[in-house]
């Protein structure tokens, strides 16, 4: 018999014997990790930080990556993405499961003369 079909008919069996532990193994404990976004209001300079873990290191990382003394923290989130987008109106954030689903979300809420500025994702 051919050895990788010994090997494969052989976890086929443990994993219909115990499908309790197959499904254990598909879906490790997650960890909870935080990301956060901010803007300078007036210059649309953006920072943004992800997987940290806290809030707090997440904020203060978007903060420093900003750059500048008016940055401000418009999106803070974990285990997910966010993004951030500007046009004549003031920059707002939109939080998502994923990048796309932030950027669509950001962009409906912020009208049709908005571009999306930055976001970010916990990985």
């Amino acid at each position: 018999m051919n050895p990788l079909r010994t090997t494969v008919a052989l976890v086929l069996a443990a994993a219909l014997a115990h499908p309790a532990a197959s499904v254990l193994a598909k879906s490790p404990k997650g960890k909870t990790v935080h990301g956060a976004i901010a803007v300078n209001r007036d210059t649309r300079a953006v920072g943004y930080a992800y997987d940290f873990k806290t809030a707090q290191e997440a904020k203060r990382e978007a903060l420093k990556q900003c750059g500048e003394r008016k940055c401000e923290v418009v999106a803070s989130f974990k285990n997910g993405c966010a993004a951030v987008a500007g046009g004549r109106n003031k920059p707002i954030a939109m939080t998502g499961v994923t990048r796309d689903e932030a950027e669509t979300k950001v962009l409906r809420k912020c009208g049709k003369d908005c571009t999306v500025l930055g976001w970010a994702c916990t990985r």
